[in-house]
């Protein structure tokens, strides 16, 4: 069923709402998460000579913004919770943007490349193949897609108060190549379990 523009908006309203619910919550629950493999694997396949622009796509309350600048990078974050905004901005000192996912304003060829950190599978299926151009339109030529989404079996739905889309690897690649990118890796999270363990499917792209 095709979802309308009032779903639409009901899904970033609720969604939104519950990140705004817990903002204190979620940044205390983060703060010492290690991503540091999916750092490393975004920035093993750029281009050129660093220091890189990157945009943080759902930064959440900046806690990759800070490492990014710590390494010297040039970092950009995006979200549409405020709160997270308010924070990442005060944390980071970066440059943070306040935009709905489903409703995004992005600059041509400016980013070297994109982390995308446990958020795009909040974008319905719909919707997703158009925010994936807009992705692919910001970066460079050759500039790197970093995603990391929940696994599962093509459904989606809500969540509790939150939506979510959940694909397994011969979907995600079909979405992303036609989007005009190219794999370059995957790999599957926390790394040293089993696969039954491991509900995290990351991967790397360039823009084609």
């Amino acid at each position: 069923m095709k979802l309308t523009p009032d779903d639409l908006s009901q899904i970033s309203a609720l969604t939104l709402d519950h990140y705004h619910g817990c903002a204190d919550e979620f940044r205390e629950g983060t703060r010492n998460h290690d991503v540091s493999q999916n750092i490393a694997a975004l920035l093993r396949h750029m281009e050129g000579q660093p220091p890189f622009q990157i945009l943080d796509m759902g930064c959440g309350p900046g806690r990759d913004l800070r490492t990014f600048t710590a390494m010297g990078h040039s970092a950009v974050g995006l979200d549409g919770c405020t709160s997270f905004v308010n924070m990442a901005r005060a944390d980071s000192g970066c440059e943070v943007w306040l935009q709905d996912f489903l409703n995004l304003e992005l600059p041509a060829a400016r980013f070297d490349g994109v982390f995308a950190n446990a958020v795009l599978f909040h974008i319905p299926s719909q919707e997703l193949p158009r925010v994936l151009r807009q992705l692919h339109a910001t970066l460079k030529p050759g500039g790197v897609l970093f995603s990391s989404n929940p696994r599962g079996e093509n459904q989606e739905g809500w969540n509790g108060d939150r939506y979510g889309a959940y694909y397994d690897l011969e979907n995600w690649r079909t979405l992303l190549g036609a989007a005009n990118f190219v794999e370059l890796e995957h790999y599957f999270r926390p790394a040293g379990l089993p696969r039954d363990q491991q509900p995290w499917l990351a991967s790397v792209w360039r823009r084609g």
